[in-house]
């Protein structure tokens, strides 16, 4: 599951730094196909909810290895795609595979440690974190470009330099890439992660996942009283948090390269050390996750998301500042999801349907932020849309955890009082 979870970071990660190169491949600019992120995230919306149902009746190892295989598909195919209408299309089936493996992964995790699974639930985000920080390294850094400088300079204004694989036959809809770095950039990551399918699909006929029915009965004891108004708000929390992180980590580059000035090689590496900082927090809170709370891991974050963020909007175009910032804001905000997943489980348990409800509202912010932004920053380039939204999401959920915390804490219907956990203080 953790090598599923890289590979998904790898297919998530690569969009920002092929963001340009994608938009080239169908002679669009990137304002226009900001709808990108509505398809993925449609696909993403649909594969949570059908896969945290499907997780309730099948067998979770060939559920994974299927979403593996789906995903690879879609990967081998988008850099083919010569229309926007079919490229959007590609990017739907990997985001519905994608969402069920997100799902899969959480409920995996929850079912085999319940409310004892903090580190491991780290563990796994981390993982993804790994991939989304390699997958930039790959596309720009060990595979190079192509791009000729200009490509960078106005983007919205769609100039004649973008227009490199114009749609010569109109029924075309797909053929290879000018570029071929952006095929190989894919096929790789594809290649990566049909292996992980092969091994899951060997688990599943080996019959080695033996603690799926044992385990899960072992969780229904413990609701919270306000259950179902913990999910929602909890469904809140999780779209601004996501709407935020997924579109800084997707539109940092571009937005360095247009408003800040920089180098393709150079943004290419602040995009990775957005995703670096971010991994390496996930990776040390596996260990931090073992002597402190969830709760705890979520007010630091929280905190650190906000000045940070802060500090993005008031020295924009400063490169140092905006180095500095976009590491303390990608460690900030690497442990919030995996922690706010293992604080809930404490007070109620969480189903594959539950599992699946706040696990849509990520993709809802995946899919609407960045779209949103997408279109504003095209309509105001001269303005850092994309860091007043990061500042925005960081208020909210800054304000909104407290709420869930006193509605958590107040009396539970249990069946057995030492379902509690030891500590339920911050």
């Amino acid at each position: 599951v953790y090598a599923a979870y890289l590979g998904l970071g790898l297919s998530v990660g690569i969009l920002g730094p092929t963001f340009q190169d994608l938009a080239t491949n169908v002679n669009r600019n990137i304002s226009s196909l900001s709808l990108i992120f509505v398809g993925r995230a449609s696909g993403f919306f649909c594969g949570s909810m059908i896969g945290g149902i499907l997780f309730e009746y099948m067998n979770h190892v060939l559920l994974l290895g299927l979403s593996m295989l789906a995903t690879t598909v879609g990967l081998y195919l988008i850099p083919f795609c010569k229309t926007t209408t079919l490229l959007i299309a590609m990017m739907s089936v990997f985001g519905a595979a994608a969402g069920a493996l997100d799902t899969g992964g959480n409920v995996l995790i929850l079912a085999l440690w319940g409310d004892k699974g903090a580190p491991h639930m780290q563990a796994l985000h981390f993982s993804f974190a790994l991939g989304a920080f390699l997958a930039p390294i790959l596309a720009k850094l060990a595979l190079g470009t192509t791009a000729s400088p200009e490509n960078h300079t106005e983007p919205h204004l769609h100039p004649p330099a973008l227009n490199r694989s114009p749609e010569a036959d109109p029924g075309l809809l797909f053929a290879a890439p000018d570029d071929l770095n952006l095929l190989w950039a894919y096929a790789a990551i594809g290649t990566y992660i049909f292996v992980v399918s092969v091994f899951l699909f060997a688990l599943f006929f080996k019959k080695s996942s033996k603690h799926e029915k044992s385990t899960a009965s072992a969780q229904a004891s413990r609701r919270a009283k306000y259950h179902r108004a913990l999910l929602c708000l909890l469904f809140l929390f999780f779209f601004f948090y996501v709407g935020a992180e997924v579109t800084y980590g997707s539109y940092v580059f571009s937005f360095a390269t247009t408003h800040v000035g920089m180098e393709e090689s150079e943004a290419a590496g602040l995009n990775s050390a957005f995703w670096g900082a971010f991994a390496a927090c996930r990776g040390l809170a596996i260990f931090f996750a073992t002597c402190l709370q969830p709760g705890t891991m979520i007010v630091v974050s929280n905190i650190g998301s906000l000045v940070s963020s802060l500090f993005l909007v008031l020295f924009d175009k400063n490169p140092l500042c905006l180095w500095i910032a976009s590491s303390v804001y990608g460690a900030s905000m690497a442990t919030t999801f995996p922690s706010g997943i293992s604080w809930l489980e404490q007070y109620t348990s969480i189903s594959g349907k539950s599992a699946a409800f706040f696990v849509i509202g990520a993709c809802l912010g995946d899919m609407a932020i960045p779209a949103v932004i997408g279109i504003l920053q095209g309509e105001y380039p001269g303005l850092p849309v994309v860091l007043y939204t990061c500042l925005g999401s960081a208020i909210f959920t800054a304000a909104l955890f407290p709420v869930m915390y006193k509605l958590a804490t107040l009396p539970l219907k249990i069946k057995d009082q030492k379902a509690l956990p030891s500590s339920s203080r911050l």
